[in-house]
């Protein structure tokens, strides 16, 4: 399964400032029924944007137009709690292609990475510079492995196979099936 090639990325943002949102908050136990990603968009953050009876809420998140605002800027620990595939699925599903925190759970950050979510970790002052401008255009370059906004020029980085892997849009699987040549040479040889 290959995923979207992740080079560059201009895009505004979804402020969500709250600190320690977790994988039940970004997608409810109850939504992990299924293995199919482009149901998920509903489910992501559900709790948060919908009522009971299903009508939406006024959440920031229902109120923008998430296909200019490609970039989520959360608060401290996001996406800490229990290990799902589905809370970057739903993520994407919802229309997001990068995470921007000063701490990003590991888990969540190598579910991410293995599904072309790109989650950035910034200093402090940079988010909170990011919180006090929602909506802000920001350039990602994973290439350089720079973030730009106004007159900042922000350095983070990436696990270097993760990072290749979102330059070529492959995921690790596609990164071996390339390989089966020089496998099947080299097990050649051996014989």
């Amino acid at each position: 399964m290959s995923i979207e090639a992740f080079t560059s990325l201009t895009s505004r943002t979804v402020v969500l400032p709250e600190e320690n949102i977790d994988t039940d908050q970004i997608i409810p136990a109850r939504f992990l029924t299924t293995t199919g990603r482009d149901s998920l968009a509903d489910a992501c953050f559900h709790d948060w944007r919908f009522e009971a009876s299903g009508k939406m809420t006024d959440h920031t998140l229902n109120t923008t137009d998430i296909s200019s605002h490609k970039i989520l800027v959360a608060g401290n620990n996001f996406g800490c709690g229990s290990s799902r595939e589905h809370a970057p699925w739903a993520l994407m599903a919802l229309g997001f292609r990068a995470v921007i925190s000063t701490e990003i759970a590991d888990i969540f950050r190598s579910n991410s990475l293995k599904n072309g979510l790109l989650p950035v970790i910034v200093p402090p002052e940079v988010l909170a510079d990011l919180h006090e401008q929602p909506g802000v255009e920001i350039s990602i370059d994973l290439d350089a492995e720079e973030l730009r906004f106004g007159n900042h020029v922000v350095s983070f980085s990436t696990e270097p196979f993760a990072r290749r892997c979102l330059l070529d849009g492959q995921d690790s699987l596609d990164v071996l099936l390339s390989a089966v040549p020089d496998i099947e040479a080299f097990e050649g040889a051996q014989s």
